[in-house]
């Protein structure tokens, strides 16, 4: 009987071995298969001459000169946040601070609620809600769950949710990673309060600095080009806000 146990012992002892290794693998691919920031993303961390990068508990702020506005972003699934502080880094300078979240294993969707944080800690005027891809889709979730933000600003990204405040949608014409079925069969949720822009040549990757996508399209632009179209019409949006 004790040789019986000891060997269902050395079964389970292996079973918990192979489950171990599975998913030390399982995690090896899955930082493998992250998209990380390229090189002109990391010169954004020290900041610029009006721009100072602050670490905080969830991610970064980009402090500019305004005062009054704060922009909570959130990351596209499994970009390295900080590849969008370039994008950031130009709506920060133009008076709109930009906190920038880090999301738990690179997904929103662990991370919907991390607004709440930096709503509890600092004591903006006016909170704008925005993200990239599935940082948008979840973006758009806490919006319409809470009411302690006044817009959304969705960048190749969809609400499934009803939001009744203020939305810009944008997104670009060569795109093929934003599926526009399910864009346009959610696009309901957000008609009643929206302005949409389309990037002409712009693609899916190129709101951030994390090189190419599979299966997104080719851009017939710059990704400093489409970034700055994006940032001018963020500005705008939110300067029509007030």
């Amino acid at each position: 009987m004790k040789e019986k146990y000891l060997g269902m012992n050395k079964k389970v002892i292996i079973l918990i071995a192979i489950v171990i290794l599975a998913i030390s693998a399982y995690g090896a691919y899955y930082i493998s298969d992250t998209y990380h920031a390229d090189e002109t993303a990391l010169k954004y961390m020290n900041g610029t001459d009006d721009v100072a990068v602050i670490k905080t508990e969830n991610g970064l702020l980009l402090d500019g000169p305004g005062n009054d506005t704060a922009l909570i972003f959130y990351p596209g699934a499994k970009i390295e946040y900080i590849s969008y502080l370039p994008l950031l880094t130009q709506i920060s300078t133009e008076g709109v601070d930009c906190f920038l979240v880090e999301m738990p294993l690179n997904l929103a969707i662990f991370g919907k609620n991390s607004a709440d944080d930096i709503i509890n800690q600092y004591n903006y005027t006016e909170y704008v809600m925005s993200g990239h891809s599935l940082g948008g889709v979840m973006a758009a979730q806490y919006l319409n769950e809470t009411n302690n933000t006044d817009a959304l600003i969705l960048l190749a990204a969809y609400s499934d949710k009803q939001i009744n405040k203020p939305v810009l949608s944008i997104y670009a014409t060569e795109d093929k990673v934003l599926n526009m079925e399910t864009y346009n069969e959610n696009l309901p949720f957000i008609s009643n309060n929206l302005s949409e822009v389309i990037i002409d040549g712009g693609n899916h990757a190129q709101i951030g600095n994390y090189g190419n996508q599979p299966k997104d399209g080719i851009a017939k632009i710059s990704p400093q080009k489409q970034q700055k179209e994006i940032a001018d019409e963020i500005i705008r949006f939110i300067d029509g806000l007030n």
